[in-house]
Parts: structure tokens; sequence; C-alpha cells
């Protein structure tokens, strides 16, 4: 099945879609702008912002990220080692093969502690994502320029340098704050074309050969990374986005591959928080995120989907390897990656002072984790860096960053909870006025699940069971209890974009 996009050809329905979608912000009740007094905190911050001694910006960081992209929490700049003695503050051991420099934008250093700005960011949370732009934690002047680890830029930052073996499992870490400048910004689709034929986006011989080296290096240690991965029995949900685009005439519906680049992006991230959840659980003061393993009645009821759908997930075979096995341009392989989210449940945010938690694992990376490399999205990452740059210099972790430990959990379950409804529910009401113009018209689908219980055992009295369109790719409810993962022809009764309703039935 291709990926590409979907358009909304009715201008009447894309007329009633805009409506719908501005009128998001109203009923999740969104806050909107921030106050005077939040402005005013925001200017005389960086008005007033130092730069760290240290000086960093000799090293060619570069950024990888979504297209248009203007927030930019991170930068990498990779390199085999050298041979030169550790860092002051590191242990020493085995010899390094790689060295891993990651920039994440110094946020703590624009936000007073118990100020207009955090208690502003408490409120929100995360950056919260509409078609029609963003509701962002913290002041574009802030978020998207000083604080940004744009190109060219000095930026202060957070600069984890990761020690990794020919493995590339981690041998040392430490976290230092420094003077940075990233020298290009690139997006996934320019990465991977950069990566699969070894071209720079920039002339000069140096930085030329230095991005090129760094981004060989990303697939080299992504793809080391992702066996080690498959060795401690982690697993990645790759799962193809679902995106509402508006190219400002239309909106569409846009389905997303991820590229191979992505995951391994992803894995310098997943690195850097692992690294994170290791200095916080030594120093025993921080917060995780945590995931308890599947249950067995997920992974029974998981196996027989995948039996069903002619795709049997093998008794030996890790649930990782599984999935990293899907292809998901067959449909039905694609039902099987949604219907895995099963798998994943039960996330949540782990604080401790002093007592090292109860559960300490977050089961889909199969070990210890923390957020921490996306500061100017997710308010979380602010707290954990203070807290991690800290123990790694050895000095006492700052009192405002414990103080908040035990609020920060309920925040951002929030947070999260609110952003997902807000990009389910404009997913939904782009999918309706996608389908407005076929009511009536027949569908190939497969069954993703049946119908849910009502608490009491029984199914609900107009069982409705979740399927997924063959083409286009959408999924949506389906009256009647069906039988997941079998195959079934449907017909659309209704596409209300209004209400965000599609409903079928099968003929």
């Amino acid at each position: 099945m291709p990926y590409s996009h979907i358009d909304v050809h009715s201008s009447a329905a894309q007329q009633q879609l805009a409506l719908a979608l501005a009128n998001l912000k109203t009923e999740f009740k969104l806050p909107q702008r921030f106050s005077e007094e939040v402005l005013a905190e925001v200017s005389a911050s960086i008005a007033g912002h130092q730069l760290p001694e240290l000086d960093l910006t000799a090293q060619p960081f570069l950024s990888i990220d979504p297209p248009g992209s203007m927030d930019l929490d991170q930068a990498m700049f990779l390199e085999p080692f050298s041979g030169q003695q550790p860092t002051p503050g590191e242990a020493s051991g085995p010899v390094p093969a790689y060295l891993v420099h990651y920039a994440i934008a110094d946020v703590p250093s624009f936000v007073p502690p118990a100020g207009a700005l955090d208690s502003e960011t408490r409120l929100r949370g995360q950056t919260v994502y509409t078609p029609d732009g963003r509701v962002p934690l913290h002041p574009a002047r802030m978020s998207e320029n000083a604080a940004s680890l744009l190109p060219g830029r000095i930026r202060s930052a957070f600069v984890w340098r990761i020690a990794l073996d020919d493995a590339g499992e981690e041998v040392s870490t430490t976290v230092r704050r420094a003077a940075v400048r990233s020298v290009a910004r690139l997006d996934y689709a320019q990465a991977q074309v950069m990566i699969d034929d070894g071209s720079s986006p920039v002339s000069g011989t140096v930085t030329s050969a230095a991005i090129t080296r760094t981004l060989g290096l990303l697939k080299e240690i992504g793809l080391k990374r992702i066996e080690l991965e498959h060795k401690r029995g982690g697993a990645s949900l790759n799962v193809p986005r679902q995106e509402v685009e508006f190219d400002g005439d239309r909106y569409k519906l846009v389905f997303r591959p991820a590229l191979p680049v992505e995951d391994w992006n992803a894995q310098i991230s997943l690195l850097t928080g692992m690294a994170a959840a290791a200095l916080m659980l030594d120093g025993k003061v921080g917060i995780l995120r945590t995931m308890p393993e599947p249950d067995a009645a997920s992974v029974d009821r998981y196996r027989r989907q995948t039996v069903v759908l002619t795709k049997p997930w093998p008794m030996d075979m890790p649930y990782g390897d599984y999935l990293r096995s899907l292809d998901t341009s067959d449909p039905q392989q694609l039902a099987l990656m949604h219907a895995a989210t099963a798998l994943f449940r039960g996330a949540a945010y782990t604080p401790f002072d002093g007592e090292l938690p109860q559960h300490s694992v977050q089961a889909a990376v199969a070990a210890p984790y923390a957020h921490t490399t996306a500061p100017l999205r997710r308010l979380v990452d602010r707290f954990v860096l203070a807290i991690c740059s800290a123990l790694s210099a050895g000095e006492s972790v700052p009192q405002w960053a414990r103080d908040a430990l035990p609020q920060l959990p309920a925040i951002m379950m929030a947070s999260d909870q609110l952003a997902n409804k807000v990009d389910r529910a404009a997913i939904d009401t782009v999918e309706a006025a996608v389908l407005s113009a076929h009511v009536g018209a027949e569908f190939d689908a497969v069954v993703i699940s049946g119908p849910k219980s009502n608490g009491n055992g029984n199914a609900h009295a107009s069982p409705k069971s979740i399927i997924q369109l063959k083409d286009p790719a959408v999924s949506a409810y389906c009256a009647g209890a069906l039988e997941p993962g079998t195959n079934v022809r449907v017909r659309l009764l209704q596409a209300d974009i209004r209400t965000r309703t599609v409903l079928f039935t099968t003929l």
C-alpha cells in the first residue's frame, strides 16, 4: 500500500473542516497567549543571559528535525574515539570506539525558579500540536530563537559526552553546560539522502567532512544500538505516522513511513535517556519514565491476532524483534503494528529522592530511562537536565529541581493525556472530512479489535468494532461484534465532520 496523502476535495468540506479544527483549541481549553508578566520575564531572561564559560563552538554539531521546525532541542556531533584521555570525572575503563556529543537546549538558564514562566509551564506541561499551529510550552521568542539550537547561532546547551565501546555500549558519560554552534539543520529526508550517497549540505572541506562523518557514524552507531536493544529485549513501535497537514489552502491527511535515519536518530536520544537514568539512580535523586512488562493476557491476545492475520509471532522470538519484522506497507501487518500498542501500557513518571524506586525499568526500552532530550517542548526534561548536570559535576542538585519532583508526575500525565486527545481529535476530524463525500461507498478492511466490555462482562448494547480500511488507510468504528484479524467488506454509513463521527457496517 503506497503511503502518500489524502486530500479533502470538496470546498464545502474544507471550510467545515477548517472551522472544526480551529475549534479544537476552544473545545479542549488549550491555553492561548502568554501573559504580559511571562513575556516580560522572558525578555529579561534573554537580555541578561550569559553563555557558559566552556566553549565548544568549534565542534560541528548538526540537528535533524521534521521540516520547518524552529524549536530545536538537540544537535549532535559524532566522532571515532581518537585515544585522548577521559575527561576529568569520567570513570576509567574500556577504551571507547566512539564519542557521542549530544547538545540539548539549555532551557533551565532561561526559566527563573518559581517565576512567572515556571508557573505557566507547569500549567501547560508540554507543547500541544494542532493542524493549524501549536500551543507551545514556552514563548516563541525563547523556544524558537534564543534557546533553540539554530544553525550558525552560538547557544547555551547541556552537552552530553557519551563514550561507547565497539559494540555501542556506554563506557562513560559526562554532562556539562557549554557554548555550542550548530553548522547544519537537516530534515529526516535530507539526512537519509546524505547518508545514502555520502553528500554534505555545506561547502568547505573541514565542515563538509565533519557532517559526512557524523551522518555516517549515526548509521553505524544506530545499527549497533538497535542490536543492543534486541539483546536487551527492548522494542520500538515504529508505526507509520498519520498526520494532518495544511499547505495554506487545503487540509490533507498524510501517511509517513518512518525512514531508517529516524530510527538511528531515536537511538541516540534513547541512549541519552538511559545515561540520564543511570546518573540519577547512582545519585539517588531524579525522575524516570517507567513502564511495566506487558501482562500475560495482553500477550496471549496479541499472539492470537498475529495468527489470524497470517503473520504468527514465534514463541521463541522477543516481541521487539517481531515488531521490527512487520511490513507496514501490508494493511494486515499495519493493523498488527497498531494492535501492538496494547503491549505498551502503564507508562508512568516515577520520582525518587534518597531512596531508589521499587520499579525503575521502562519495559519497551528494557532498561531504566528518563526524558531529557526535549526541554523546549516537554516540562520534565528541564528538571532532569539540571539534576544530571549537577550529579555529573559532583555538585549538589538544585533545590528547585528537588522540590518539583513530587508534582511532576501528575503534571506530565495530565498533559500527555490532553496532547493525545487533541491529536486523535484532529485526525478523526480529517478522516471524517476525507470520507464525507463517500457515504454509501464500499471498502475492504481488516478488523483491528472487537467490542470492549462495559465493565460487567457484557458487550455494549450496540457493539462496535474497530476496523482498518485497506485504502485509504483510515481506522474507524464498524457496527457489530467482529472477530479481530478478519478481512471484511464494509459500507460507509456516516462521516460527520462536526462530530468527528465515522461509522461503517459490514455487508
